[in-house]
């Protein structure tokens, strides 16, 4: 069967499973299985599928078809130009965490610096970070050893030096240390939200996914703890769900940070939240 058919057939069992971006899912599979770029998928349509390929490709299809993320399938994801590994043990990195990204860049104007990215899974707000400021010193913690591992190999398959990943309960392990700079990507979704039964979130680790109190535990605590952790006129930037900036921009009101504000994704929701402890100066 030549490739482009393939695709096309591909592209409709996954449309007809629900797939949001079925083209798109069918693409990137074949790319993986053919270890080619979709420039080349669209050149070189009219080539016959070997046997192997084929065989390899619809497997990969079936499992997408079932609701497996294309990430966990191809084991990498590209995050602000950056291919990085990912697997089952942490959170897929989306394009809505970017915004967090940018925000830090904003708030990063100084040429040399600390950032602490918090629960930082593949390491991808860490390394995007690291990438852009080689002159920051960027430290990505996480509670659970794979993710902590994963991150690592993610910053050396893409030789940034200037990043380093700690196993730490949020702060647990970082007594004495201070940053300029603390981003995360808490868990911020209510245990009775009706996505977490749908889409990829299925099959990503529910420790990184949800939080008490309506989703703001975790957010909560973080506003709390981490001026412990920030030099004086330092930031705290964090994510949270489309819906909860007003909630977020409270949290850091009455723990007493200034300029508090919110930045807003590419889809128009505040999606970021963020604040600057008090400089006594």
């Amino acid at each position: 069967m030549r490739l482009d058919r393939l695709l096309a057939r591909a592209a409709e069992r996954l449309a007809a499973a629900g797939s949001p971006s079925a083209r798109l899912d069918a693409e990137v599979l074949l790319c993986h299985v053919l270890a080619v770029d979709r420039t080349w998928l669209y050149t070189w349509g009219d080539r016959e599928a070997a046997g192997f390929a084929r065989a390899r490709f619809e497997a990969l299809v079936a499992a997408r078809a079932a609701g497996h993320p294309v990430a966990h399938l191809c084991g990498e994801r590209e995050f602000w130009g950056l291919t990085l590994a990912t697997d089952p043990s942490t959170l897929i990195p989306r394009p809505d965490t970017e915004t967090l990204v940018e925000a830090a860049l904003e708030l990063a104007a100084a040429p040399r610096g600390r950032l602490l990215d918090l629960g930082t899974g593949t390491g991808a707000i860490a390394l995007a970070f690291a990438s852009e400021r080689p002159g920051w010193a960027v430290t990505g913690v996480d509670r659970e050893p794979r993710a902590v591992a994963l991150a690592a190999a993610n910053a050396q398959r893409l030789a940034i030096a200037n990043a380093r990943f700690l196993e730490s309960d949020w702060f647990s392990a970082l007594a004495g240390e201070a940053f300029e700079l603390i981003v995360a990507n808490p868990p911020y979704i209510d245990v009775s939200d009706p996505h977490l039964a749908r889409g990829d979130v299925r099959f990503e680790p529910r420790s990184a996914l949800v939080a008490d109190a309506g989703g703001l535990a975790d957010l909560r605590h973080l506003a709390a703890t981490a001026p412990a952790h920030l030099v004086p006129g330092g930031w705290l930037a964090m994510e949270h769900g489309h819906d909860q900036a007003a909630a977020v921009r409270a949290l850091l009101g009455a723990a007493g940070y200034l300029e508090v504000a919110s930045r807003r994704d590419l889809s128009g929701h505040e999606r970021v939240t963020l604040g600057r402890v008090c400089d006594p100066r």
